[in-house]
């Protein structure tokens, strides 16, 4: 049998590096420790922040407004990227739209969408659909346009109809691709959740607001302590979609 994977700690030798820098700068006065806080302070703010119930509850806000949009933008995106890739007539019809609106910078639709929605979490969740859609019609296209003729020529020969050349030969073709337009697509739509919090600030609610709650009070040990949290669900996050990715793609053959 295999040996079980075990957790690979040379993974923690450069940031283990970086905390022992930072310490050993600020207990030396080496930096302005206004700006560059001590470790010990980070700690002490987020055992406080840990402590109380609003940061629980802001983190399952963000997770929400996250998979919300998530969900939304990936149906949409394997949708479009399908239909695209699969039809010359969508292509020409939607094809050239579609490559001209992506290259709008994703945070230059906030204003519109917040004069159209507000800044509540309807505007919140469609700016998060609209981050996952790109990355997923992308690596949908590709997985589609991937498919041999030789591959449509077995279909015509079995007489598959038009929903089984979609399910039963495209689609499972094009799914490593697939796959990982959706794991880009869970990336960009958490970077987008934290945007839209940090930028729509509504109710006050969720990661992204404790940064910009620290701004405002000029509490770097609160900034830094909300970009930690950030920075370890979004991780955390990676660490699924990776998981997943391979378990449903089990059946490809491996690459030496």
């Amino acid at each position: 049998m295999p040996d079980k994977p075990t957790f690979d700690w040379r993974g923690l030798a450069l940031p283990l590096a970086f905390v022992a820098l930072w310490y050993a700068a600020t207990s030396l006065h080496l930096v302005n420790t206004k700006l560059i806080v001590p470790p010990a302070g980070v700690l002490t703010t987020g055992w406080k922040e840990l402590a109380d119930a609003n940061f629980y509850l802001g983190v399952a806000l963000s997770l929400w407004r996250d998979l919300s949009g998530f969900a939304i933008g990936a149906l949409a995106g394997v949708a479009v990227g399908t239909l695209i890739g699969a039809s010359r007539l969508a292509d020409r019809l939607i094809g050239p739209t579609f490559h001209t609106a992506r290259q709008i910078s994703l945070f230059a639709w906030l204003p519109l969408l917040s004069a159209l929605l507000g800044t509540g979490d309807s505007a919140k969740v469609i700016f998060i659909a609209f981050s996952a859609f790109y990355p997923v019609v992308l690596g949908t296209l590709e997985g589609v346009r991937g498919v041999t003729a030789g591959h449509a020529e077995v279909a015509k020969v079995y007489g598959f109809t038009r929903s089984q050349l979609l399910f039963k030969l495209i689609l499972p073709a094009a799914s490593p691709q697939i796959l990982s337009g959706l794991r880009l697509g869970l990336i960009y739509a958490w970077l987008a959740t934290i945007g839209a919090e940090f930028l729509l600030v509504n109710d006050g609610q969720g990661l992204g607001n404790i940064v910009f709650k620290g701004r405002n009070a000029f509490n770097v040990e609160l900034i830094v302590f909300g970009l930690l949290a950030i920075g370890l669900v979004g991780n955390v996050f990676n660490r699924i979609a990776s998981k997943a990715e391979a378990r449903l793609l089990r059946w490809r053959p491996p690459v030496h």
